[in-house]
């Protein structure tokens, strides 16, 4: 009696054994299916499920969706890098199509016996304009590309961030009379900053540039002294500026008015703010009733 009741009962353990074994192959087959979906159709946001009790399945298939989630952002990032791309390639023709038709056109005009020795002159200068203005562009995108490579590590040393302002603001002296901007920079003397010298002019350069570009009638540069940084404020006065943008004003595709920036190129900001990051340092940007306020704060030398 007693050897039929063990063969009961190791039956019974082996039926209820290829049950689990049977649920157990189901629900993989299950979860493969739903891969396999998944997989054909990559863009959804479904994830693997199952019903199994499993310690040992429920943390391999929680570590497959976190490798489909991971997979799944990787995807999204590229999309919006190749969308950025394709922005910047547009970006890119307009800045260098608008000044080179331009110097054709007036190249053109130069062979018109009618014109006088004035007029000449005249489009001479202009054309000169703008193959300097080209070249600023170019510039530009030399100096974006090589921001993060590795042949172009930043040496940082001891600056004087009140120097670099006073050196700068003066290469620009004939563009602020051309633009009839009044200018007032804080004669001040602070504390010198940890940085690379060639990033911070670059800075500074970018900062300027962008008030020529925008500034209706003034620019003001503050050299404010805190605890652990120095920070320059540069104040400008606008014509109008829709605050939503206000976010995306580092964004190296970002221009705020399409139409004025014909020969301007829409990364200045975006070069400021990636080399400050590069330095330990920080911008913010602010605009109030028309006034724009950019702030960038820079490491204090220890």
């Amino acid at each position: 009696m007693s050897s039929w009741l063990i063969i009961i009962i190791l039956l019974l353990l082996l039926m209820v054994s290829i049950g689990i074994l049977l649920i157990f192959h189901w629900d993989i087959r299950r979860m493969t299916k739903q891969l396999e979906e998944i997989i054909e159709s990559f863009g959804t946001n479904e994830l693997v499920r199952t019903n199994t009790h499993s310690k040992s399945l429920i943390r391999f298939i929680t570590n497959i969706n976190q490798l489909i989630h991971l997979f799944k952002q990787d995807q999204q990032h590229t999309q919006k890098r190749e969308k950025e791309l394709k922005q910047e390639i547009t970006n890119i023709s307009h800045d260098l199509r608008t000044p080179l038709t331009s110097m054709k056109g007036f190249s053109d005009l130069l062979h018109d016996p009618s014109l006088s020795e004035e007029e000449k002159k005249e489009f001479l200068t202009i054309i000169q304009r703008k193959i300097d203005n080209l070249t600023m562009m170019v510039d530009l995108f030399y100096e974006f590309s090589q921001i993060d490579s590795s042949d172009k590590q930043l040496i940082m040393e001891q600056q004087f961030l009140d120097r670099i302002v006073v050196d700068t603001m003066l290469l620009f002296y004939n563009d602020f009379e051309k633009n009839q901007l009044r200018i007032h920079v804080d004669e001040v003397i602070v504390s010198p900053i940890f940085a690379d010298k060639k990033a911070t002019n670059r800075i500074v350069t970018n900062i300027i540039q962008n008030a020529l570009r925008y500034a209706k009638s003034y620019l003001t540069i503050n050299l404010i002294e805190e605890e652990e940084y120095v920070r320059l404020r540069a104040v400008n006065d606008v014509a109008e500026f829709d605050r939503t943008d206000l976010h995306r004003i580092f964004d190296r595709t970002y221009r705020s008015d399409i139409s004025r920036t014909g020969e301007q190129l829409g990364l200045g900001l975006h070069i400021v703010q990636r080399l400050i990051n590069k330095q330990k340092g920080k911008v913010v940007a602010d605009i109030h009733e028309n006034e724009f306020r950019i702030d960038v704060s820079f490491k204090k030398w220890d």
